[in-house]
């Protein structure tokens, strides 16, 4: 029985060639990593501050149908507002209801609830890219009864 050997014509991946490719992947790397590093910051940023907004039209929304039961004032509305903001950890909110005296509101107006909060204070990455920005949500319902 006799044994075919066979010899492969693959160059030696040991020598010089190698370490050119190494200096390559490497040279690869630093170009790309900020460019990905970037990217994901950005990513994190965008998605906090898409938070921030719903978190901000939660409470308006819960603020205004506070303002619509029975014997409220603008005080329960603020409360409620601050106590969504609050649980959700937005810092810096700010909420104004229109009209402020509630009770005063005849059938068939409108009370507008709006809420406010900065996105620097709000923001996770230092330096962030909506720096100077203050974001707002409204909810506007009709006192019925």
């Amino acid at each position: 029985m006799t044994m075919n050997l066979r010899h492969s014509k693959k160059p030696c991946t040991l020598g010089p060639r190698n370490n050119n490719r190494r200096g390559v992947a490497a040279t690869e790397f630093a170009v790309c990593l900020p460019v990905i590093v970037l990217l994901v910051l950005g990513m994190i940023e965008c998605c906090t501050m898409i938070f921030l907004k719903q978190s901000l039209t939660i409470a308006s929304y819960e603020g205004v149908r506070t303002a619509l039961e029975d014997r409220a004032v603008s005080t329960d509305v603020l409360r409620t507002s601050q106590q969504i903001l609050t649980q959700r950890r937005v810092r810096g909110g700010a909420t104004t209801v229109s009209p402020a005296n509630i009770p005063a509101v005849p059938t068939g107006q409108f009370i507008t609830v709006t809420v406010t909060a900065p996105a620097d204070s709000n923001s996770v990455i230092p330096g962030s890219f909506f720096r100077g920005q203050i974001l707002s949500a409204s909810a506007t319902m009709m006192k019925e009864l």
